[in-house]
């Protein structure tokens, strides 16, 4: 480990950029993949290079994840 010194100032100004960054980061993440499983799965579909089979496979397992279970029936927010 290398350790390097820097001014008490910097150093909590950098802690601060940090957290902020983290909060925003942690917002932006946490809404991005908001949408009912049916419609995550249409978005795959209309690409038009996946199979039916994948295609319901991923909708079976959509629907088993813990994104599934709490997208899994919302209506579109959009």
């Amino acid at each position: 480990m290398v350790t390097i010194t820097i001014p008490k100032e910097e150093y909590t100004k950098l802690k601060r950029q940090s957290s902020a960054y983290r909060r925003f980061a942690s917002r932006v993440f946490e809404d991005a993949i908001l949408d009912p499983v049916k419609d995550a799965v249409k978005d795959f579909k209309e690409m038009g290079i996946y199979s039916n089979e994948f295609l319901a496979d991923l909708e079976r397992g959509l629907r088993k994840s813990s994104y599934g279970k709490q997208n899994g029936d919302r209506s579109a927010q959009k």
